[in-house]
């Protein structure tokens, strides 16, 4: 078959200037103008110290992208040619040869121009000009009626269509960028090419039926069109049906017998298929389409019940507690965030045991590359559109631009089987309830609020994903400001920890059905707040430490919280520790409560997972990829199979959780210690851990033992579960705060092994030691575990694999030699 298509990429090297007489410099697109000036070393690192106040000023200026390439007369002859923008970063002026194409004014949306009759055989040129972001969101502003800005953030962002934090947010700096963010290119046709491809599948006994609809776009009104669908399964074989095009539409039905299921993480196999569409003339391929989908059903169930109605994933009929966090872009230089890079954050999700991310409304729709990703790990994604904490004006042009842009990003995500759901916007129902400074606002622009959201939009999902559900905000009880924050309805963002400076065990009193938002902040370690201060200012009260918290009173509250729960550390380093165990125990406190209640609540995303700079923030992997203290809790605490703990002073609750699909038996074994492992209870229980359950396995008061209430700063609880053999959640607990229990000085004593793949490293305490923390001073690792707790003689055992070093060439007995080991008896 002859392949007609035609692909002019012109991605690469353009010409970048400051208008209106800069120095011309190499600009790599993708790419953005940050990247460019720092790769040609005009400006300083934007995230050192505050240098972010002077590169913000640079987007004050417009800036320009020439290049040129080359049309021959062969590529003239096409019966369509289109440049294609696939991210236009934001107000754009596109002149080919000298003349203006167009201007844009959406970096979330695809740009297609047709460029026929502009371009010229032999030498082209393409200049884009792109206008600075800062004075038009000034100009927007003087006269408007929005006064309202999200905290962190530069009033106006609301008027341009481009991801909100790049004008700053409570977790990330003003550095609004400018580029071609996205691949750009010449794409040509001959006679037709397709329009629109869209599966739809249909569940049976043993099969999957598959429908195929396809438009086509037609050029020269030809007939004898065909299309060609192949569907080729996870080992290779091979489904192929054909159609003929009548009126620029057809469709193919093909059927899958004895298909593998696509799963979420921690239920099945993540088996992907791939679907092929060719449309042909005679023996002339004219264009196809190619994507992966997974055989599944997913969507939301909302059924009544004794509480109100749940909010429950439903995959392939099985309702699943969504377990993980929010996400956000990765970087503020866009350009920066890599297939390899993402892989990374993705895969470290998957391996703390996540099945769910939700992408959080104030960024950027997420490249095919995050999807493709999520598909293979197995990553549930809760899709926000791209408003969040905004009011919006719904005007003629508004409305046309918005619906363009979902309509562009829901075409192009979904067929991915990571797809669970859309939602419209990040928090605007309940501030229109709820927020002071947004409520006062007109009944028109609250109006504007339904049209926008209830409306318009879920019209356009509608009509281009009719088979993925769709939610009107988060939070939200279904829409019309009807309760938004409801525990009973919908899902819910408690910020009543942290925020609201309540207790942790105040989460014990919400029982929402899905709370998809709820964090808590915590510093960076050691290494990375080196990467953006000097020795003086790392005191978290300096000039710079302040800069990098963007949250009001953020460090405050940090500090608040520690003294209700630790000791005061002793030195700048402690303080960063501690910060990050107050971060895990925090949100451990909330997820273990909710999982208890399996059922009634059914979902648990806490913010954040990431950040786009080095800052304090909720989030808990740091913007260089430094697992904290709570990604390693997550992984505990999100583990399928679970036991946790409900006190209420001495009188104790465990639960068993198991998060699969399978009936499992274990052993859960509790002791009562003290310090020095002293034994005074002992119990085992042989339990019963049903498929997608959480239930009491025990329940003891253990009064008797504290007659003396001095002894509660002696004993703690340690309690393990175990199947077919194997610990598979563990952990202590202790009955009053930690900054009164008695840890003394601790020895501990490390053994290295070399495994070949991996190190064997056992860590030992001579006395029960509370978030034993193993890290390296010049060299980074994730290990199987870490912030744990020893409690007993025989230690902790972990594991290291060698691919998780960032320097490779270390063998046992430097590992041995270099690794440092503390506890939190060591921070004060």
């Amino acid at each position: 078959m002859i392949d007609k298509r035609l692909v002019i990429n012109l991605n690469g090297i353009w010409s970048m200037q400051t208008l209106p007489e800069g120095e011309v410099l190499n600009g790599k697109v993708p790419g953005s103008v940050l990247n460019d000036l720092l790769t040609n070393k005009k400006i300083e690192d934007p995230f050192w110290r505050d240098n972010e106040k002077d590169v913000k000023k640079l987007f004050y200026n417009d800036y320009s992208y020439t290049k040129e390439f080359e049309i021959s007369k062969a590529n003239l002859a096409y019966d369509n040619l289109e440049l294609v923008c696939y991210g236009l970063d934001t107000l754009a002026e596109i002149y080919l040869n000298g003349t203006l194409l167009s201007e844009t004014n959406n970096m979330h949306r695809t740009w297609k121009f047709n460029v026929l009759n502009r371009l010229n055989e032999g030498k082209n040129t393409i200049k884009i000009v792109f206008r600075s972001p800062l004075l038009f969101i000034e100009e927007k502003t003087k006269n408007s009626d929005i006064t309202f800005a999200p905290t962190g953030c530069i009033p106006g962002n609301n008027y341009l269509r481009k991801a909100h934090c790049m004008f700053g947010w409570d977790w990330g700096p003003q550095l609004p960028d400018a580029g071609i963010w996205r691949n750009i290119q010449i794409e040509g046709y001959n006679t037709s090419k397709l329009e629109d491809v869209y599966v739809t599948q249909f569940h049976r006994e043993n099969r999957v039926d598959l429908n195929v609809k396809i438009k086509v776009k037609n050029f020269s009104n030809v007939s004898d069109l065909k299309a060609i669908c192949t569907i080729t399964a996870p080992d290779g074989s091979e489904t192929k049906e054909s159609c003929h095009i009548i009126d620029c539409e057809s469709e193919i039905n093909l059927s899958v017998n004895n298909p593998e299921l696509w799963w979420p993480n921690g239920y099945g196999n993540q088996s992907l298929y791939n679907v092929k569409v060719e449309l042909v003339k005679a023996e002339n391929l004219l264009d196809a389409y190619s994507i992966r989908i997974g055989l599944r059903t997913l969507t939301v169930s909302q059924e009544a019940d004794e509480w109100g109605k749940e909010f429950a994933f439903t995959v392939n009929g099985k309702k699943i507690f969504a377990m993980g966090a929010d996400y956000i872009p990765e970087d503020n230089i866009y350009s920066r965030i890599t297939p390899e890079r993402t892989n990374k954050l993705i895969t470290d999700c998957a391996r703390a045991n996540f099945n769910c991310l939700r992408v959080w409304g104030g960024g950027f729709y997420p490249s095919d590359f995050f999807f493709d990703i999520c598909d293979e790990l197995g990553i549930i994604i809760w899709e926000d559109l791209m408003f969040a904490c905004n009011i919006y004006e719904m005007t003629e042009e508004f409305e046309e631009n918005i619906a363009a842009e979902v309509e562009d990003n829901v075409k192009r995500l979904r067929h991915h089987a990571s797809l669970g759901l859309w939602c419209g916007n990040n928090e605007m129902e309940t501030a229109w309830v709820d927020w002071g400074g947004v409520k006062e606002h007109s009944l028109k622009l609250k109006a504007d609020y339904i049209k926008q959201f209830e409306t318009l939009l879920p019209k356009v999902v509608k009509k281009n994903d009719p088979n993925t559900f769709y939610w009107a905000s988060s939070p939200s009880s279904g829409g019309c400001f009807d309760d938004p924050n409801s525990e009973n309805r919908g899902d819910v963002h408690n910020w009543e920890v942290w925020h609201g400076l309540k207790p942790f065990t105040a989460y014990r009193n919400r029982f929402c059905r899905f709370c998809s938002e709820f964090g808590f902040e915590s510093f960076p370690s050691i290494k990375t707040v080196k990467t953006y201060t000097n020795e003086s200012d790392r005191n978290i009260f300096s000039k710079i430490m302040e800069w990098h918290q963007r949250c009001d009173s953020g460090n405050g509250k940090i500090l608040y919280y520690l003294s209700e729960n630790y000791k005061y550390p002793k030195d700048f380093e402690s303080m960063l520790y501690v910060s990050q165990l107050l971060q895990m125990e925090a949100v451990r406190y909330g997820v273990e409560h909710w999982r208890r209640y399996r059922g009634r609540c059914m979902g648990a995303t806490y913010w954040q997972l990431n950040d786009c700079w080095p800052v304090a923030s909720w989030a808990s992997i740091d913007s260089l990829g430094r697992w904290k203290a709570l990604h390693y809790g997550a992984k505990r605490f999100f583990s399928p199979l679970l036991a946790s703990v409900e006190d209420d002073d001495t009188l104790i609750k465990i639960f068993v959780h198991n998060e699969t699909l399978e009936d499992k038996k274990g052993k859960l074994v509790i002791k009562l210690k003290d310090k020095n492992y002293n034994v005074s209870f002992e119990k085992t229980l042989d339990v019963k851990l049903p498929n997608l359950s959480a239930a009491k396995a025990f329940e003891k008061d253990f009064a008797e033992f504290f007659i003396n209430e001095d002894l509660k700063s002696e004993l703690f609880l340690e309690y393990a579960l175990s199947v077919d053999g194997n610990i598979v959640s563990s952990g202590s607990h202790l009955f009053l705060k930690a900054k009164h229990f008695d840890f003394a000085g601790t020895t501990y004593m490390v053994l290295v092994k070399d495994l070949g793949d991996k190190f064997e490293i056992k860590v030992k305490a001579d006395i029960y030691a509370a978030f034993v923390e193993l890290d390296f001073d010049n060299m980074d690792a994730i290990f199987s575990d870490n912030y744990f707790d020893i409690t007993d003689a025989e230690g902790k055992t972990v594991y290291l694999m060698k691919n998780d070093l960032s320097d490779s060439s270390v063998d046992a007995a430097d590992i041995e030699k270099r690794i440092k080991v503390r506890s939190i008896a060591d921070t004060f």
